[in-house]
Formats: structure tokens, sequence, C-alpha cells
């Protein structure tokens, strides 16, 4: 049997990452419209979150994203990244938590649609992560899902379990990263971050 090299190998796994993605964004969707949640308007847009994204998959997908832009237009991002980080660090270093758009914002679309991470998709419904401990933990949902849902009965609120798909975005990074990943620092770094130092380097 032939076997498969890493190049192959990363093509089927980013294929299988882009249908994780997409179930994401439909049960996101599905739970949405079960809350009478819409984004149009929101003035606490999800696009100034200080979020901190944790697999290789996602961040190497992203550059596959911006690889498929004009070197025009991917320097243009990542110019606008080197002035979010700047400006995170501006912000950490007075202690306070980072409220700045995303790089990759423009004119309130996402530049890299398709290649979004998993938190740009499943943020702002309630939702459920049950950790391989048994531990169950909530988080209520943004403020907008929060004000649809008030004075509803706690049982009747629609809630995302995403647990099924940090399960299987954990069994591609493992896939992705292979034997590298034992020995790899833990991702801990924001998009805009992701952008700035390059695609991800496994040996």
């Amino acid at each position: 049997m032939k076997k498969k090299n890493k190049r192959t190998a990363t093509v089927g796994t980013f294929g299988k990452l882009a249908k994780l993605y997409k179930n994401m964004a439909d049960a996101y969707a599905k739970t949405a419209a079960e809350a009478g949640l819409s984004c149009a308007g929101c003035q606490d847009n999800c696009c100034y979150s200080y979020f901190q994204h944790h697999t290789y998959i996602e961040w190497a997908y992203l550059w596959k994203g911006l690889n498929s832009l004009s070197e025009e237009k991917r320097n243009y991002f990542i110019q606008r990244a080197k002035d979010v980080v700047a400006q995170y660090d501006e912000a950490l270093t007075k202690n306070e938590r980072p409220h700045v758009m995303c790089p990759l914002n423009e004119d309130g679309l996402c530049g890299l649609y398709d290649y979004r991470l998993m938190i740009c998709r499943m943020h702002g419904t309630k939702n459920l992560m049950i950790l391989p401990n048994g531990e169950q933990r909530y988080f209520q949902g943004c403020y907008r899902f929060r004000e649809q849902v008030e004075g509803m009965e706690e049982f009747l609120i629609p809630m995302l379990n995403r647990t099924p798909f940090y399960q299987e975005l954990a069994q591609l990074e493992m896939k992705y990263a292979g034997p590298a990943l034992k020995t790899a620092p833990r991702v801990n770094l924001t998009l805009a971050e992701m952008i700035v130092q390059g695609p991800p380097k496994l040996s």
C-alpha cells in the first residue's frame, strides 16, 4: 500500500476541518435561530473580542486562506495584524483586556470568512462544554442572546453543545501535527498573532 506523503495528509485533514467548520456554523445558526438571535446592529461586535486560539491546524488553515489571496491583499492584512498586536500589547501593559477590531474585519465583513477559526463561528449563543473529567462548563451567551431569552424558562433556552466539535477538532489536530504535537509548545495566540508570526512550524 502506498504511504501518503505529508502534503497529501495535510490536504485531506484540511478538507475534514472545512467540513467540521461548516457543521459548527450550521449548528450555531440553528441555535441562534431558535433563540431569535441576530447580530445585525450589534454594538458589541464579536470581532472586537480578545480571543486566544489553541490549535496548530486552525492556525495553518488560516494561513492557507491568507496564501490564497493576492500578495497585495495578504500584505495588507499582515500589516493590519501588526497594528492590532501593538494595540494588544499596549492594553496588556496597562492590565486592561484588549478591545480591538480583528485585522480581518473590513466594513463589518470577514476578509477570510471561509477560513475563520472555531470561536469565530460559535461565540454568541448559550453553550455547553463537557471536559474529559466530566465537568460541565457553560457560557450563558453574549448580551444580545441574553436579551433575546430574558424571561424564558431555563430549560427552554436553546443551547449549543460544543463538546463533539471540540473532540473532533482535537482528533484533527493530532492527525495534522503528528508526533511533533508531543513536544511542540502549546498554542495560545490571538488570530492577529497567528498572522504576524507566519504559518506554524512543526518539526
